[in-house]
């Protein structure tokens, strides 16, 4: 009796421990279920399908990615998302909105917490909105440092690589900028190794190379070689039928091709397709690129009526966003100044440099912003001085069309004193701003071009005063030696109207434009382009 309650004892615990142990089990594949079904989707793959919003619609890729961004709690997710919305602003030509988002982003208290990604990343994301707002030195000198981390260029993971791949193109559009179309193009060749076809953002970001490389060989002259890419860009986009916007800035690009081969109908044709693939969608910079070309291309045919309605299209949405990079501006210099210590220490662990010398590189950047705003508004000069001026020291026959530099003149005790160093180095930025053609913005002052040059004022303005007496001078002397360059050079601007080569070369109306070129080359404009014409004609 004892002997069979033992078995049934035993057999009632072993019972129990298998009952037990299928419950756990149980459990334990239901909360993997569970868990799983909870997961979502892939954080790569959501992110992937906003970046390729961002060309299809910046609207909804806003509102798409807002949407993840609400859920998603993960540091380096957030950083990534808020680029993407902020990119997406930046297109629509939203600055203030652009950097407002930029200012969102989350860092942690303590270095040590911060992740290399999101170092990289923050520094990718500053130099993006320096480059959007025209700050080129700026974005240019954070992406060289940024670049000369081999940690970074080193690195297997992808989302570093794809950065990696991002900074290579922004700083071969810096390249671009400041028409030095030989680093620009080894830059996008650079970008290419870090990208491949793992998905639509790297396949997206590799069309862009392909497209800015075009652009870089159109205005090296190396249009055999321009035409057969451009024209392979084109047939992809067209079959993918689900990009606008690359497909509308292929577009336009192509057309600068058939406007310097004088085939203006093919100019208009590419342009007007473009323009309608983005019409109705918010791709404003690109809409503002393609208004210039056309009102440009109309005026070459002399559609006064078709270059006066793109022409205003043009003026009122490029004025729009003007009034909202120099808002972004200023509230990116808050920014900047708010967040110094923040951003030296990203300075620190990505550049490995002493924290005082970042301190004082980023003091020089807000100190020179501060400095272009206050003088910005005090800067109005009567152009009849500088106008006066010419007249009496400029000789009635044409001159030279480079502006050679010269050697300052003897300093009276009343000036500043600027070391040999200094004075060499600002005049090797004036000769780099004088082949480039920055000096056709209209915009152009002292202070910003102190600013662009992060140059202090009064050396700046000293230097000029050596050269050309005056900052207005030398600006308007730079602009007529343009225009009297592309008047012996490209036949198109022998038939274009005076107003438009004043509206083209910078200058505020018509009878500036026709008194200072009759100051600089001893005619009128009309003149000019008659001696020209008959010039060509024997």
């Amino acid at each position: 009796m004892d002997f069979t309650r033992t078995i049934q004892k035993n057999t009632k615990n072993k019972l129990s421990r298998q009952k037990l142990f299928q419950t756990l089990l149980l459990i334990f594949i239901f909360c993997s279920l569970t868990t799983k079904g909870q997961s979502g989707p892939d954080f790569n793959v959501l992110a992937d399908k906003a970046f390729l919003k961002l060309y299809q619609n910046p609207d909804e890729c806003i509102s798409y990615t807002q949407g993840i961004l609400v859920s998603d709690q993960n540091a380096e997710h957030k950083i990534v998302l808020q680029n993407i919305i902020s990119q997406a602003f930046a297109m629509k030509g939203e600055y203030v909105q652009s950097v407002n988002i930029f200012a969102q982003k989350e860092e942690p208290d303590q270095k040590n917490d911060l992740s290399y990604f999101m170092q990289v990343f923050s520094d990718y994301n500053l130099a993006d909105q320096y480059q959007n707002l025209g700050l080129y030195n700026q974005s240019k000198r954070i992406i060289s440092h940024l670049l000369s981390d081999q940690k970074l260029l080193k690195s297997n993971s992808p989302a570093l690589r794809i950065t990696t791949a991002k900074l290579y193109q922004l700083q071969a559009l810096n390249s671009g900028i400041n028409r030095n179309y030989p680093e620009a193009l080894k830059n996008l060749d650079q970008s290419n190794q870090y990208l491949g076809d793992y998905n639509e953002e790297n396949r997206i970001l590799k069309i862009e190379n392909r497209i800015f490389r075009s652009s870089y060989l159109l205005k090296t002259y190396q249009q055999s070689e321009y035409k057969i890419l451009i024209d392979s860009i084109i047939a992809n986009l067209e079959h993918q039928k689900n990009q606008p916007f690359l497909l509308g800035l292929a577009y336009e690009n192509i057309s600068q091709y058939y406007f310097l081969k004088q085939d203006y109908a093919m100019a208009i044709k590419k342009l007007e397709a473009g323009l309608q693939l983005i019409e109705n969608l918010p791709f404003n910079n690109l809409k503002i690129k393609i208004y210039e070309s056309l009102s440009r291309t109309y005026y070459a045919v002399h559609n006064d009526a078709k270059y006066h309605q793109y022409n205003k299209l043009y003026n009122d949405l490029k004025t729009k966003t003007d009034s909202g990079s120099k808002e972004g501006i200023r509230y990116l210099v808050k920014l900047v100044e708010t967040n110094q210590n923040k951003n030296i220490e990203f300075q620190k662990h990505m550049l490995l440099r002493s924290s005082w010398s970042l301190i004082l590189i980023l003091s020089l950047i807000i100190l020179g912003l501060f400095i272009y705003f206050l003088l910005m508004r005090s800067k109005n000069k009567d152009l009849k001085k500088q106008f006066d001026f010419f007249e009496k020291q400029i000789r009635q026959k044409p001159q030279p069309i480079i502006l050679h530099k010269t050697t300052p003149a003897t300093k009276d005790s009343g000036t500043t004193k600027i070391s040999r160093e200094k004075e060499d180095e600002i005049l090797q930025k004036l000769e780099e701003f004088e082949k480039s053609d920055r000096f056709l913005n209209k915009n152009m002052s002292l202070s910003l071009l102190s600013s662009q040059m992060e140059i202090n004022t009064k050396y700046l303005s000293e230097i000029i005063n050596n050269k050309e007496k005056n900052f207005n001078g030398y600006i308007n002397k730079l602009r007529i030696n343009h225009i009297v360059q592309l008047l012996r050079t490209d036949a198109a601007f022998l038939n274009y109207k005076v107003s438009y080569l004043a509206e083209y070369s910078g200058f505020s109306s018509h009878s500036a434009f026709t008194t200072v070129f009759k100051s600089v080359t001893g005619m009128s404009p009309n003149a000019y382009i008659q001696e020209i014409s008959k010039t060509k004609a024997l």
